[in-house]
């Protein structure tokens, strides 16, 4: 892929961004060796910065160092995906202890306006991608509110294996998930509202298991799709 030259100026923090951004939208596919000059070549800059970048993106697991082998963007496999659900599911119902009591009206406004948006009909791919970033902001929403600095950043840092996850197992029948997540939303909406810390934690529960469930299966069925047809006699 083409990359943009960066300015010199605090240049870890541009390289980090855009390499970040590469892997999350799977420009940069999971799996794929990286070439720490090519890459310095292709951003105009050092190999510092570069290397520096990959380290923090490591720290991320986004990427993984492998002595004696190289650099490589970190491969899904269904453990992993398991496991990083469960933590964003912990995080989440932490967060929603504090954020029911914390949210200001505006964070409320915005999480209805988000909640009519989700419960547009969908049908085209367009629609899953503007769903998916609705979503997105609605989770972050309630973390935001819960004003723990050091819970967000952790979030952050997990939230891009879920972009990463969604973009490889975007499944065919995404539609017919969307009415069990719009019934999600709205019981996570009403839990704040009513500023039920058990309620909005059930709900949160539910919906981010039930979107594990439906990524993992997404994940196998993509497996089997792509392998060999002597593999699966």
């Amino acid at each position: 892929m083409e990359f943009s030259k960066i300015q010199r100026e605090r240049a870890v923090d541009s390289v980090y961004q855009a390499m970040r951004q590469a892997i999350v939208s799977c420009q940069i596919k999971s799996g794929e060796r990286l070439n720490v000059e090519d890459l310095a070549r292709k951003f105009g800059v050092s190999l510092t910065p570069v290397r520096g970048a990959i380290q923090q993106l490591a720290t991320e697991g986004l990427i993984e160092i492998r002595p004696r082998s190289g650099t490589f963007v970190a491969s899904l496999n269904h453990q992993e995906v398991d496991e990083t659900f469960k933590i964003r599911c912990a995080l989440e119902c932490l967060a929603g202890e504090d954020a029911v009591h914390r949210v200001t009206a505006e964070q409320l406004r915005r999480l209805r306006e988000l909640l009519r948006s989700l419960k547009r009909r969908m049908i085209t791919e367009e629609d899953r991608k503007t769903h998916e970033k609705g979503n997105s902001e609605l989770h972050q929403i309630i973390v935001e509110a819960a004003g723990n600095r050091k819970l967000q950043e952790m979030y952050h840092a997990l939230n891009a294996h879920i972009k990463i996850v969604r973009i490889h197992a975007a499944e065919a029948n995404w539609p017919v998930r969307m009415q069990d997540e719009q019934a999600e939303h709205a019981a996570i909406v009403s839990a704040i509202e009513a500023k039920d810390a058990e309620a909005l934690k059930a709900g949160l529960r539910k919906h981010i298991y039930r979107a594990k469930d439906a990524m993992l299966g997404a994940l196998r069925a993509s497996e089997e799709k792509a392998m060999p047809m002597a593999a699966l006699r």
